[in-house]
């Protein structure tokens, strides 16, 4: 009988080229929407498989096969920022040609939301979030931010496994209407957007590039109260996901 690879050296040989789980709840939505996590941590197990009965007794069972109990100094030095359900793992990136394939798949059931030279890593994370629970069919960031970069992986909670998360230029957007938020375009209370939507949201400081103004179809503005300046990204996206859903889009479908 073959013995158990120990954890800590299998962790150290995937680290580099895997994706950090920082969590239960990240672990949690990964197992989840399948993805493959070939070492899983906890500093107490048992507390672990407690959280998953009460909070995700869909996965218990496969969290109960992973988990490798190991003591709090070992926890600590394989990730920068323990977290404080002291659960940490490490899953294979899903190939970018079956993310490539999913985006240009048509027709499509969600919109694809880009995320145009985004600059914070929390607020990429919140927005994939965010995404996967509207059944978004993926996230495209442009620009220099990676958003596979594990702080927006944290901030995501796992979620990047739900949606497809990929970045590409302007010029490699997906097909479809391109609907840009930006203060000068017509509300959104009065368009309709469709399921092959493509919604742009300009960056946190300075809004949408001129690349993807001129590749825009449509401008769209969301209501605001005058003087307010600007919304969070992530509140922005969550009000035009919604505005989507409500006027007939269908949750959960990607």
């Amino acid at each position: 009988m073959t013995a158990a690879p120990d954890p800590v050296s299998h962790w150290h040989r995937l680290a580099d080229a895997s994706v950090l789980l920082d969590g239960f709840h990240a672990l949690k939505h990964a197992v989840r929407f399948g993805a493959e996590v070939p070492v899983a941590v906890a500093v107490d197990r048992a507390a672990a498989l407690a959280l998953a009965d009460e909070l995700a007794p869909d996965v218990r069972d496969t969290l109960d096969a992973l988990l490798t109990e190991v003591p709090d100094t070992t926890y600590t030095s394989l990730v920068q920022r323990p977290h404080p359900t002291a659960v940490a793992a490490l899953a294979v990136r899903p190939s970018r040609a079956s993310h490539l394939k999913r985006l240009a798949h048509t027709p499509r059931t969600a919109p694809v939301v880009v995320l145009d030279n985004p600059r914070n890593l929390g607020n990429a994370g919140a927005v994939i979030r965010l995404a996967a629970g509207f059944g978004a069919t993926g996230v495209v960031t442009t620009g220099t931010l990676d958003p596979w970069h594990p702080t927006v992986v944290r901030g995501g909670a796992g979620l990047h496994f739900a949606t497809a998360v990929e970045r590409l230029t302007v010029d490699e957007l997906p097909a479809g209407p391109v609907f840009a938020l930006d203060p000068e375009g017509d509300d959104l209370r009065g368009t309709k957007l469709p399921d092959d939507a493509v919604l742009a949201f300009g960056s946190e400081r300075s809004g949408l590039s001129a690349e993807l103004r001129a590749r825009a179809d449509h401008l769209l503005a969301l209501p605001m109260r005058p003087q307010v300046s600007s919304y969070n990204l992530a509140t922005s996206v969550a009000m035009t996901l919604y505005h989507w859903s409500a006027t007939g889009g269908t949750l959960g479908i990607s």
